[in-house]
């Protein structure tokens, strides 16, 4: 076959530059979009501040953690552990640590609640940042020979994020017990006992029994109470939840008034000891969109009191010749219409945002009356025919952006689900199946808990068609244990 030259004409669609920068901010969520704004702001000479807000901008920018709790009043923090803290909640917080006498070799001013302007960051000195930090820094403390040491380091890369050991003790070890001196059990065992000792309590445990037990190990042992709660844990800890007190009483021979005060103290205690050196960072996230209620009717607004109001530099604007050619006028005319075009862009976004986000509000009307059981199935085509959108648009409009509404803050998303038949031909969002699960649950009593299969004929007694498994797959996602672990006396 003989190689040649072949010139072929074709065509292909590409994204300009322009259309990538949109799709980019229509992406953002409202605090990634006003960093976006202000890179932009440093970048394009074009693009300017009005002058009441210039001052305004200067101090968010100086001080960024408290632009999200002064500015907007919905903002919110979420915790690791998925917990949500209020505005309000961290004005407290702030306000205690600018009362507390910091050990640091900062000065602190009480009545302004700030650190002295003279300070260097440098001179102040963190030691505890995770687990491991605090826990390394006691073992430096702690008197160890050499071969000691070299086991309590081993022993702390086997700590997992609950402060308890991932793996056993000969699997941690036996790389040490290799070497030319051999180590034996009593020595490793010896050094367990002591970094056992170390603050939180029930850290450097093999599992969670022995992790309730050295922190009952530190309460006074002599109360009946303490010794019958170090009796209980030996055995299996679900027998304490799934047995009645009356039962458990005799086998121990003791009163049912001791037992419960006995359960009480286990229920008391850590079981996560490492939980609160956790390493996740916080997120922080700002409503997009708020709804209110305003009569009969629910208003859909932008929430953008945390982005700044850009503007074209009209001073520049006015500098450029049409007729000139030079670098400088080129310059000019150039980030001129990058700064339309973001401004542009910008917009769009918000636009689309907003139409998204009525839409959401006009379909799930019910959620906001009634909550999660009303909830009604919607998909994406739902919103993208009538708007005239592609689904992969309403797909990026929706992701990390959330609402506020009286119901609480709730990420777009949230509002989508799948939905299950119902006996009168109807349909019935998922979303509400698992809000009518959960509130069938906690109404369940205790002794004698709902099983799956009798969930699935409460909800066939209301229309919805439901099969069992598909009750078994709801009830565990939202972190709900089987009818044989709800069991409780």
């Amino acid at each position: 076959m003989k190689s040649g030259l072949q010139l072929n004409v074709s065509q292909s669609l590409s994204l300009s530059p322009q259309l990538q920068q949109a799709i980019k901010l229509l992406q953002l969520s409202t605090l990634e979009l006003r960093n976006e704004m202000l890179e932009q702001l440093y970048q394009n000479p074009l693009l300017e501040l009005p002058e009441h807000e210039i001052s305004a901008e200067t101090d968010l920018i100086d001080d960024p953690s408290g632009a999200e709790s002064a500015e907007s009043d919905v903002d919110i923090e979420i915790s690791p552990e998925g917990e949500e803290i209020t505005a309000s909640d961290a004005l407290e917080f702030d306000r205690f640590e600018s009362s507390y006498e910091s050990p640091t070799h900062a000065s602190v001013d009480h009545s302004a609640g700030k650190l002295n302007s003279a300070v260097d960051a440098a001179e102040i000195h963190q030691v505890t940042e995770t687990l491991r930090d605090h826990l390394e820094w006691q073992l430096n403390l702690t008197p160890f020979s050499d071969e000691d040491r070299l086991i309590a380091l081993t022993l702390l890369d086997g700590v997992d994020e609950d402060g308890l050991l991932s793996a056993p003790i000969d699997t941690l070890t036996a790389h040490l017990h290799n070497r030319e001196k051999q180590l034996g059990s009593e020595e490793v065992t010896a050094v367990l006992h002591r970094l056992q000792e170390f603050d939180p309590p029930g850290v450097f445990a093999r599992n969670l029994n022995e992790s309730l037990k050295i922190q009952l190990q530190q309460l006074d042992t002599r109360q009946p109470e303490v010794a019958l709660a170090l009796t209980l844990i030996e055995g299996d800890l679900n027998k304490l939840v799934n047995t009645d007190p009356k039962v458990l009483a005799n086998n121990h021979s003791v009163a049912e008034a001791l037992l419960r005060s006995a359960v009480n103290l286990i229920r008391s205690l850590n079981p996560h000891p490492g939980g609160s050196f956790s390493s996740a960072q916080v997120q922080y996230i700002s409503p997009d969109v708020r709804v209110e209620r305003m009569g009969k009717q629910w208003i859909v607004q932008l929430n953008d009191q945390l982005l700044p109001k850009l503007q074209i530099n009209q001073l520049y604007a006015g500098m450029i010749k049409r007729a000139d050619r030079s670098d400088e006028n080129q310059y000019l005319r150039t980030n001129l219409a990058e700064a339309r075009w973001f401004l542009r862009s910008i917009e769009s976004r918000n636009e689309t945002l907003l139409k998204v986000s009525e839409a959401i509000i006009h379909h799930q009307r019910d959620f906001l009356e009634r909550g999660a059981v009303g909830m009604v199935p919607l998909i994406l085509s739902d919103v993208a025919t009538p708007l005239d959108l592609h689904e992969s648009t309403v797909s990026r409009v929706t992701t990390n952006k959330y609402i506020a509404t009286p119901r609480g803050v709730f990420e777009l998303k949230y509002f989508f689900s799948s939905h299950v038949n119902t006996a009168a031909g109807g349909e019935c969002s998922s979303t509400a199946v698992c809000a009518m699960l959960k509130s069938m649950i906690d109404s369940e009593p205790t002794q004698r808990p709902l099983s799956d299969a009798k969930l699935t004929a409460l909800l066939a007694e209301q229309g919805i068609d439901i099969a069992r498994r598909t009750v078994a797959k709801y009830r565990e996602s939202m972190n709900i244990p089987a009818s044989s672990l709800r069991k409780r006396f």
